[in-house]
């Protein structure tokens, strides 16, 4: 059994006072209630120092966890029954945990009260989607309107080598050193090392209130601890929400080796890109990693070139092995993008002008059903195509690694997925390159597909 420890404590500068109805649906352990969200995005919080992919194995790991919202007169308090030691010193919780603790219980209420099932915010529309976004970072201070452009996004995998991290860090530190910040998806990996990274360059520069905004949702949460780096913590209710919260306050945006969530995450980004509305909008994109992650991003070009045309390399450089070159080209292009925005009278913090479709912003649920219906094909606009891709490498995300994707699997067997011929080859290809790689393993086990390819019905 896991060392535990019971204590009650104050929420951290994000949350002090709720309502009796807000406390009663956090208590709430109906299908209708707030307490099972809290109690999983909290437990993977908590568990700091053994972070793991898989969520499920964590919550049988802390079965007897439990957290309890107590309202008292002067405001609110946590109390924690048999939670990991680890998120504890002497008794006494580290403080940036209880900074990450406060705010997730900050955006699950946010975003119950103030965003579902209200009129303000018509979440089936572009604009009300978009919205949302704005409104659950303001809420969360996380749009600074003084600031410069200066947030670097950074995406890969969260499970990856030693060299590969290193040089996710380095990358950070030469970021840093350029004072930019960075924005991740708060968990291991290629999102912990840029912030490493930048932490010390900033530390060099003495480059005060360095930002290291962390945006993730309840299910991925559950299935990575945040890194204890960040500073600022964001928790958007879906993975569609958490895609356009990063392209809308991010500058620019840096991609390390990953797996099918990073394939996701680009086929997002440059899905919105392409459409003719965004042409003109700059926003630098650089795709980079050690010399050993060549053949990662010659697969994916070469998957995204026969896919979504040749056309597509003109949103992303492709740069190996060289961080300083990287951070150059991402220093001229948020350059670019401020002076853009100044001629534009745009914003510096939120970038409104973007288009985003509503194929972008729809959220999916990876069901078999919903997996099985995807239109993989060729023979439609591509960024239709895109969004399709995108739908299917995120329900591979779930079924690899969060609990109700990792239990629909178990229950039902691997999604089906149905492609045209040779987008079906070239979709294996890809994805057995990612096997072969080492990029769909998960820590402790061989990785077992949680999906099947198949010809169109």
């Amino acid at each position: 059994m896991p060392e535990t420890l019971s204590t009650i404590v104050s929420p951290e500068g994000s949350l002090e006072v709720l309502s009796q109805s807000e406390v009663n649906r956090l208590r709430d352990t109906s299908g209708s209630g707030l307490h099972d969200l809290l109690r999983r995005c909290a437990l993977a919080i908590l568990n700091c120092d053994t972070p793991t992919d898989d969520g499920l194995a964590v919550m049988q790991a802390y079965h007897d966890f439990d957290i309890e919202v107590l309202q008292q007169d002067r405001g609110i308090r946590l109390k924690l029954s048999n939670a990991p030691a680890c998120a504890f010193v002497d008794g006494r919780m580290i403080r940036g945990i209880r900074e990450q603790l406060s705010s997730v219980l900050r955006d699950i209420v946010y975003v119950y009260n103030e965003i579902q099932n209200n009129p303000r915010f018509d979440l089936d529309t572009n604009e009300g989607a978009t919205n949302a976004v704005f409104h659950i970072l303001r809420n969360a201070s996380a749009l600074r309107t003084a600031h410069e452009p200066s947030m670097v996004v950074c995406w890969g995998g969260h499970s990856i080598s030693r060299e590969e991290y290193d040089y996710t860090k380095a990358v950070g530190y030469h970021l840093g050193l350029r004072e930019l910040d960075i924005c991740t998806g708060c968990g291991p990996g290629a999102m912990k090392g840029p912030m490493k990274g930048a932490n010390l360059a900033h530390a060099k520069q003495r480059r005060r209130g360095g930002r290291y905004l962390g945006i993730s949702e309840p299910g991925i949460i559950a299935a990575e601890s945040p890194n204890p780096i960040v500073n600022e913590l964001v928790i958007m209710p879906d993975i569609e929400k958490r895609l356009e919260a990063f392209v809308r306050v991010g500058h620019g945006i840096v991609v390390f080796p990953g797996g099918v969530g990073t394939a996701e995450e680009i086929l997002y980004l440059l899905g919105i890109l392409m459409h003719p509305d965004n042409r003109d909008i700059p926003f630098p994109v650089i795709l980079t990693g050690p010399a050993s992650a060549s053949d990662y991003f010659q697969r994916i070009d070469e998957f995204l070139c026969y896919t979504l045309g040749e056309s597509v390399r003109r949103h992303y450089r492709i740069i190996v092995d060289d961080p300083v070159s990287v951070a150059r080209e991402m220093r001229h292009g948020i350059d670019d993008v401020a002076e853009f925005r100044r001629n534009q009278n745009d914003a510096f913090y939120f970038n409104w002008r973007l288009n985003i479709e509503r194929g972008f912003q729809q959220t999916f649920e990876p069901t078999h059903q919903a997996m099985a219906g995807l239109a993989l094909h060729r023979d439609q606009p591509r960024h239709e195509l895109a969004a399709n891709l995108r739908r299917a490498f995120s329900g591979i995300v779930a079924g690899n690694v969060k609990e109700p994707g990792v239990r629909a699997i178990a229950e039902h067997g691997p999604f089906r997925l149905h492609a045209e011929p040779e987008l079906m080859e070239r979709l294996d290809a890809l994805l057995t390159s990612f096997v072969a790689q080492g990029r769909m393993k998960l820590p402790g086990s061989e990785y077992v597909p949680c999906y099947t390819l198949a010809a169109p019905h």
